[in-house]
């Protein structure tokens, strides 16, 4: 497996990860506060577009990793959760790394 399909879902993660904080803070201050209802709107667009390409992303590594259905769906859920992406990253991370370093090894002389 190439390192760009483990490299570009991490980013990812981590986009949608501080985004969804963004948005819950965005929510407590419109329906706590009474205030930001456009900056609420437009993070909330923006959140869903971010999300959409998490789900791309993680089912394509998902895929290439061969994982369960269980195992990928708690990782498309996750985009869902305040602060879970964080530490599924993690996680996925320490176990997709090997199948990235022992994926083609270079030929030696």
């Amino acid at each position: 497996m190439k390192r760009s399909v483990l490299t570009r879902y991490r980013v990812m993660a981590y986009i949608t990860a501080v985004m969804l904080l963004i948005l819950c803070a965005c929510m407590v201050a419109k329906y706590g506060f009474d205030t930001g209802a456009d900056l609420t709107f437009a993070v909330s667009q923006a959140h869903g577009v971010l999300f959409m390409v998490y789900l791309v992303f993680a089912f394509d590594l998902g895929s290439k990793a061969k994982w369960s259905f269980g195992k990928l769906l708690w990782v498309l859920v996750s985009g869902t959760i305040p602060l879970a992406a964080f530490f599924v990253e993690r996680r996925i991370r320490a176990e997709v790394e090997p199948l990235v370093e022992g994926g083609v090894a270079p030929a030696r002389a």
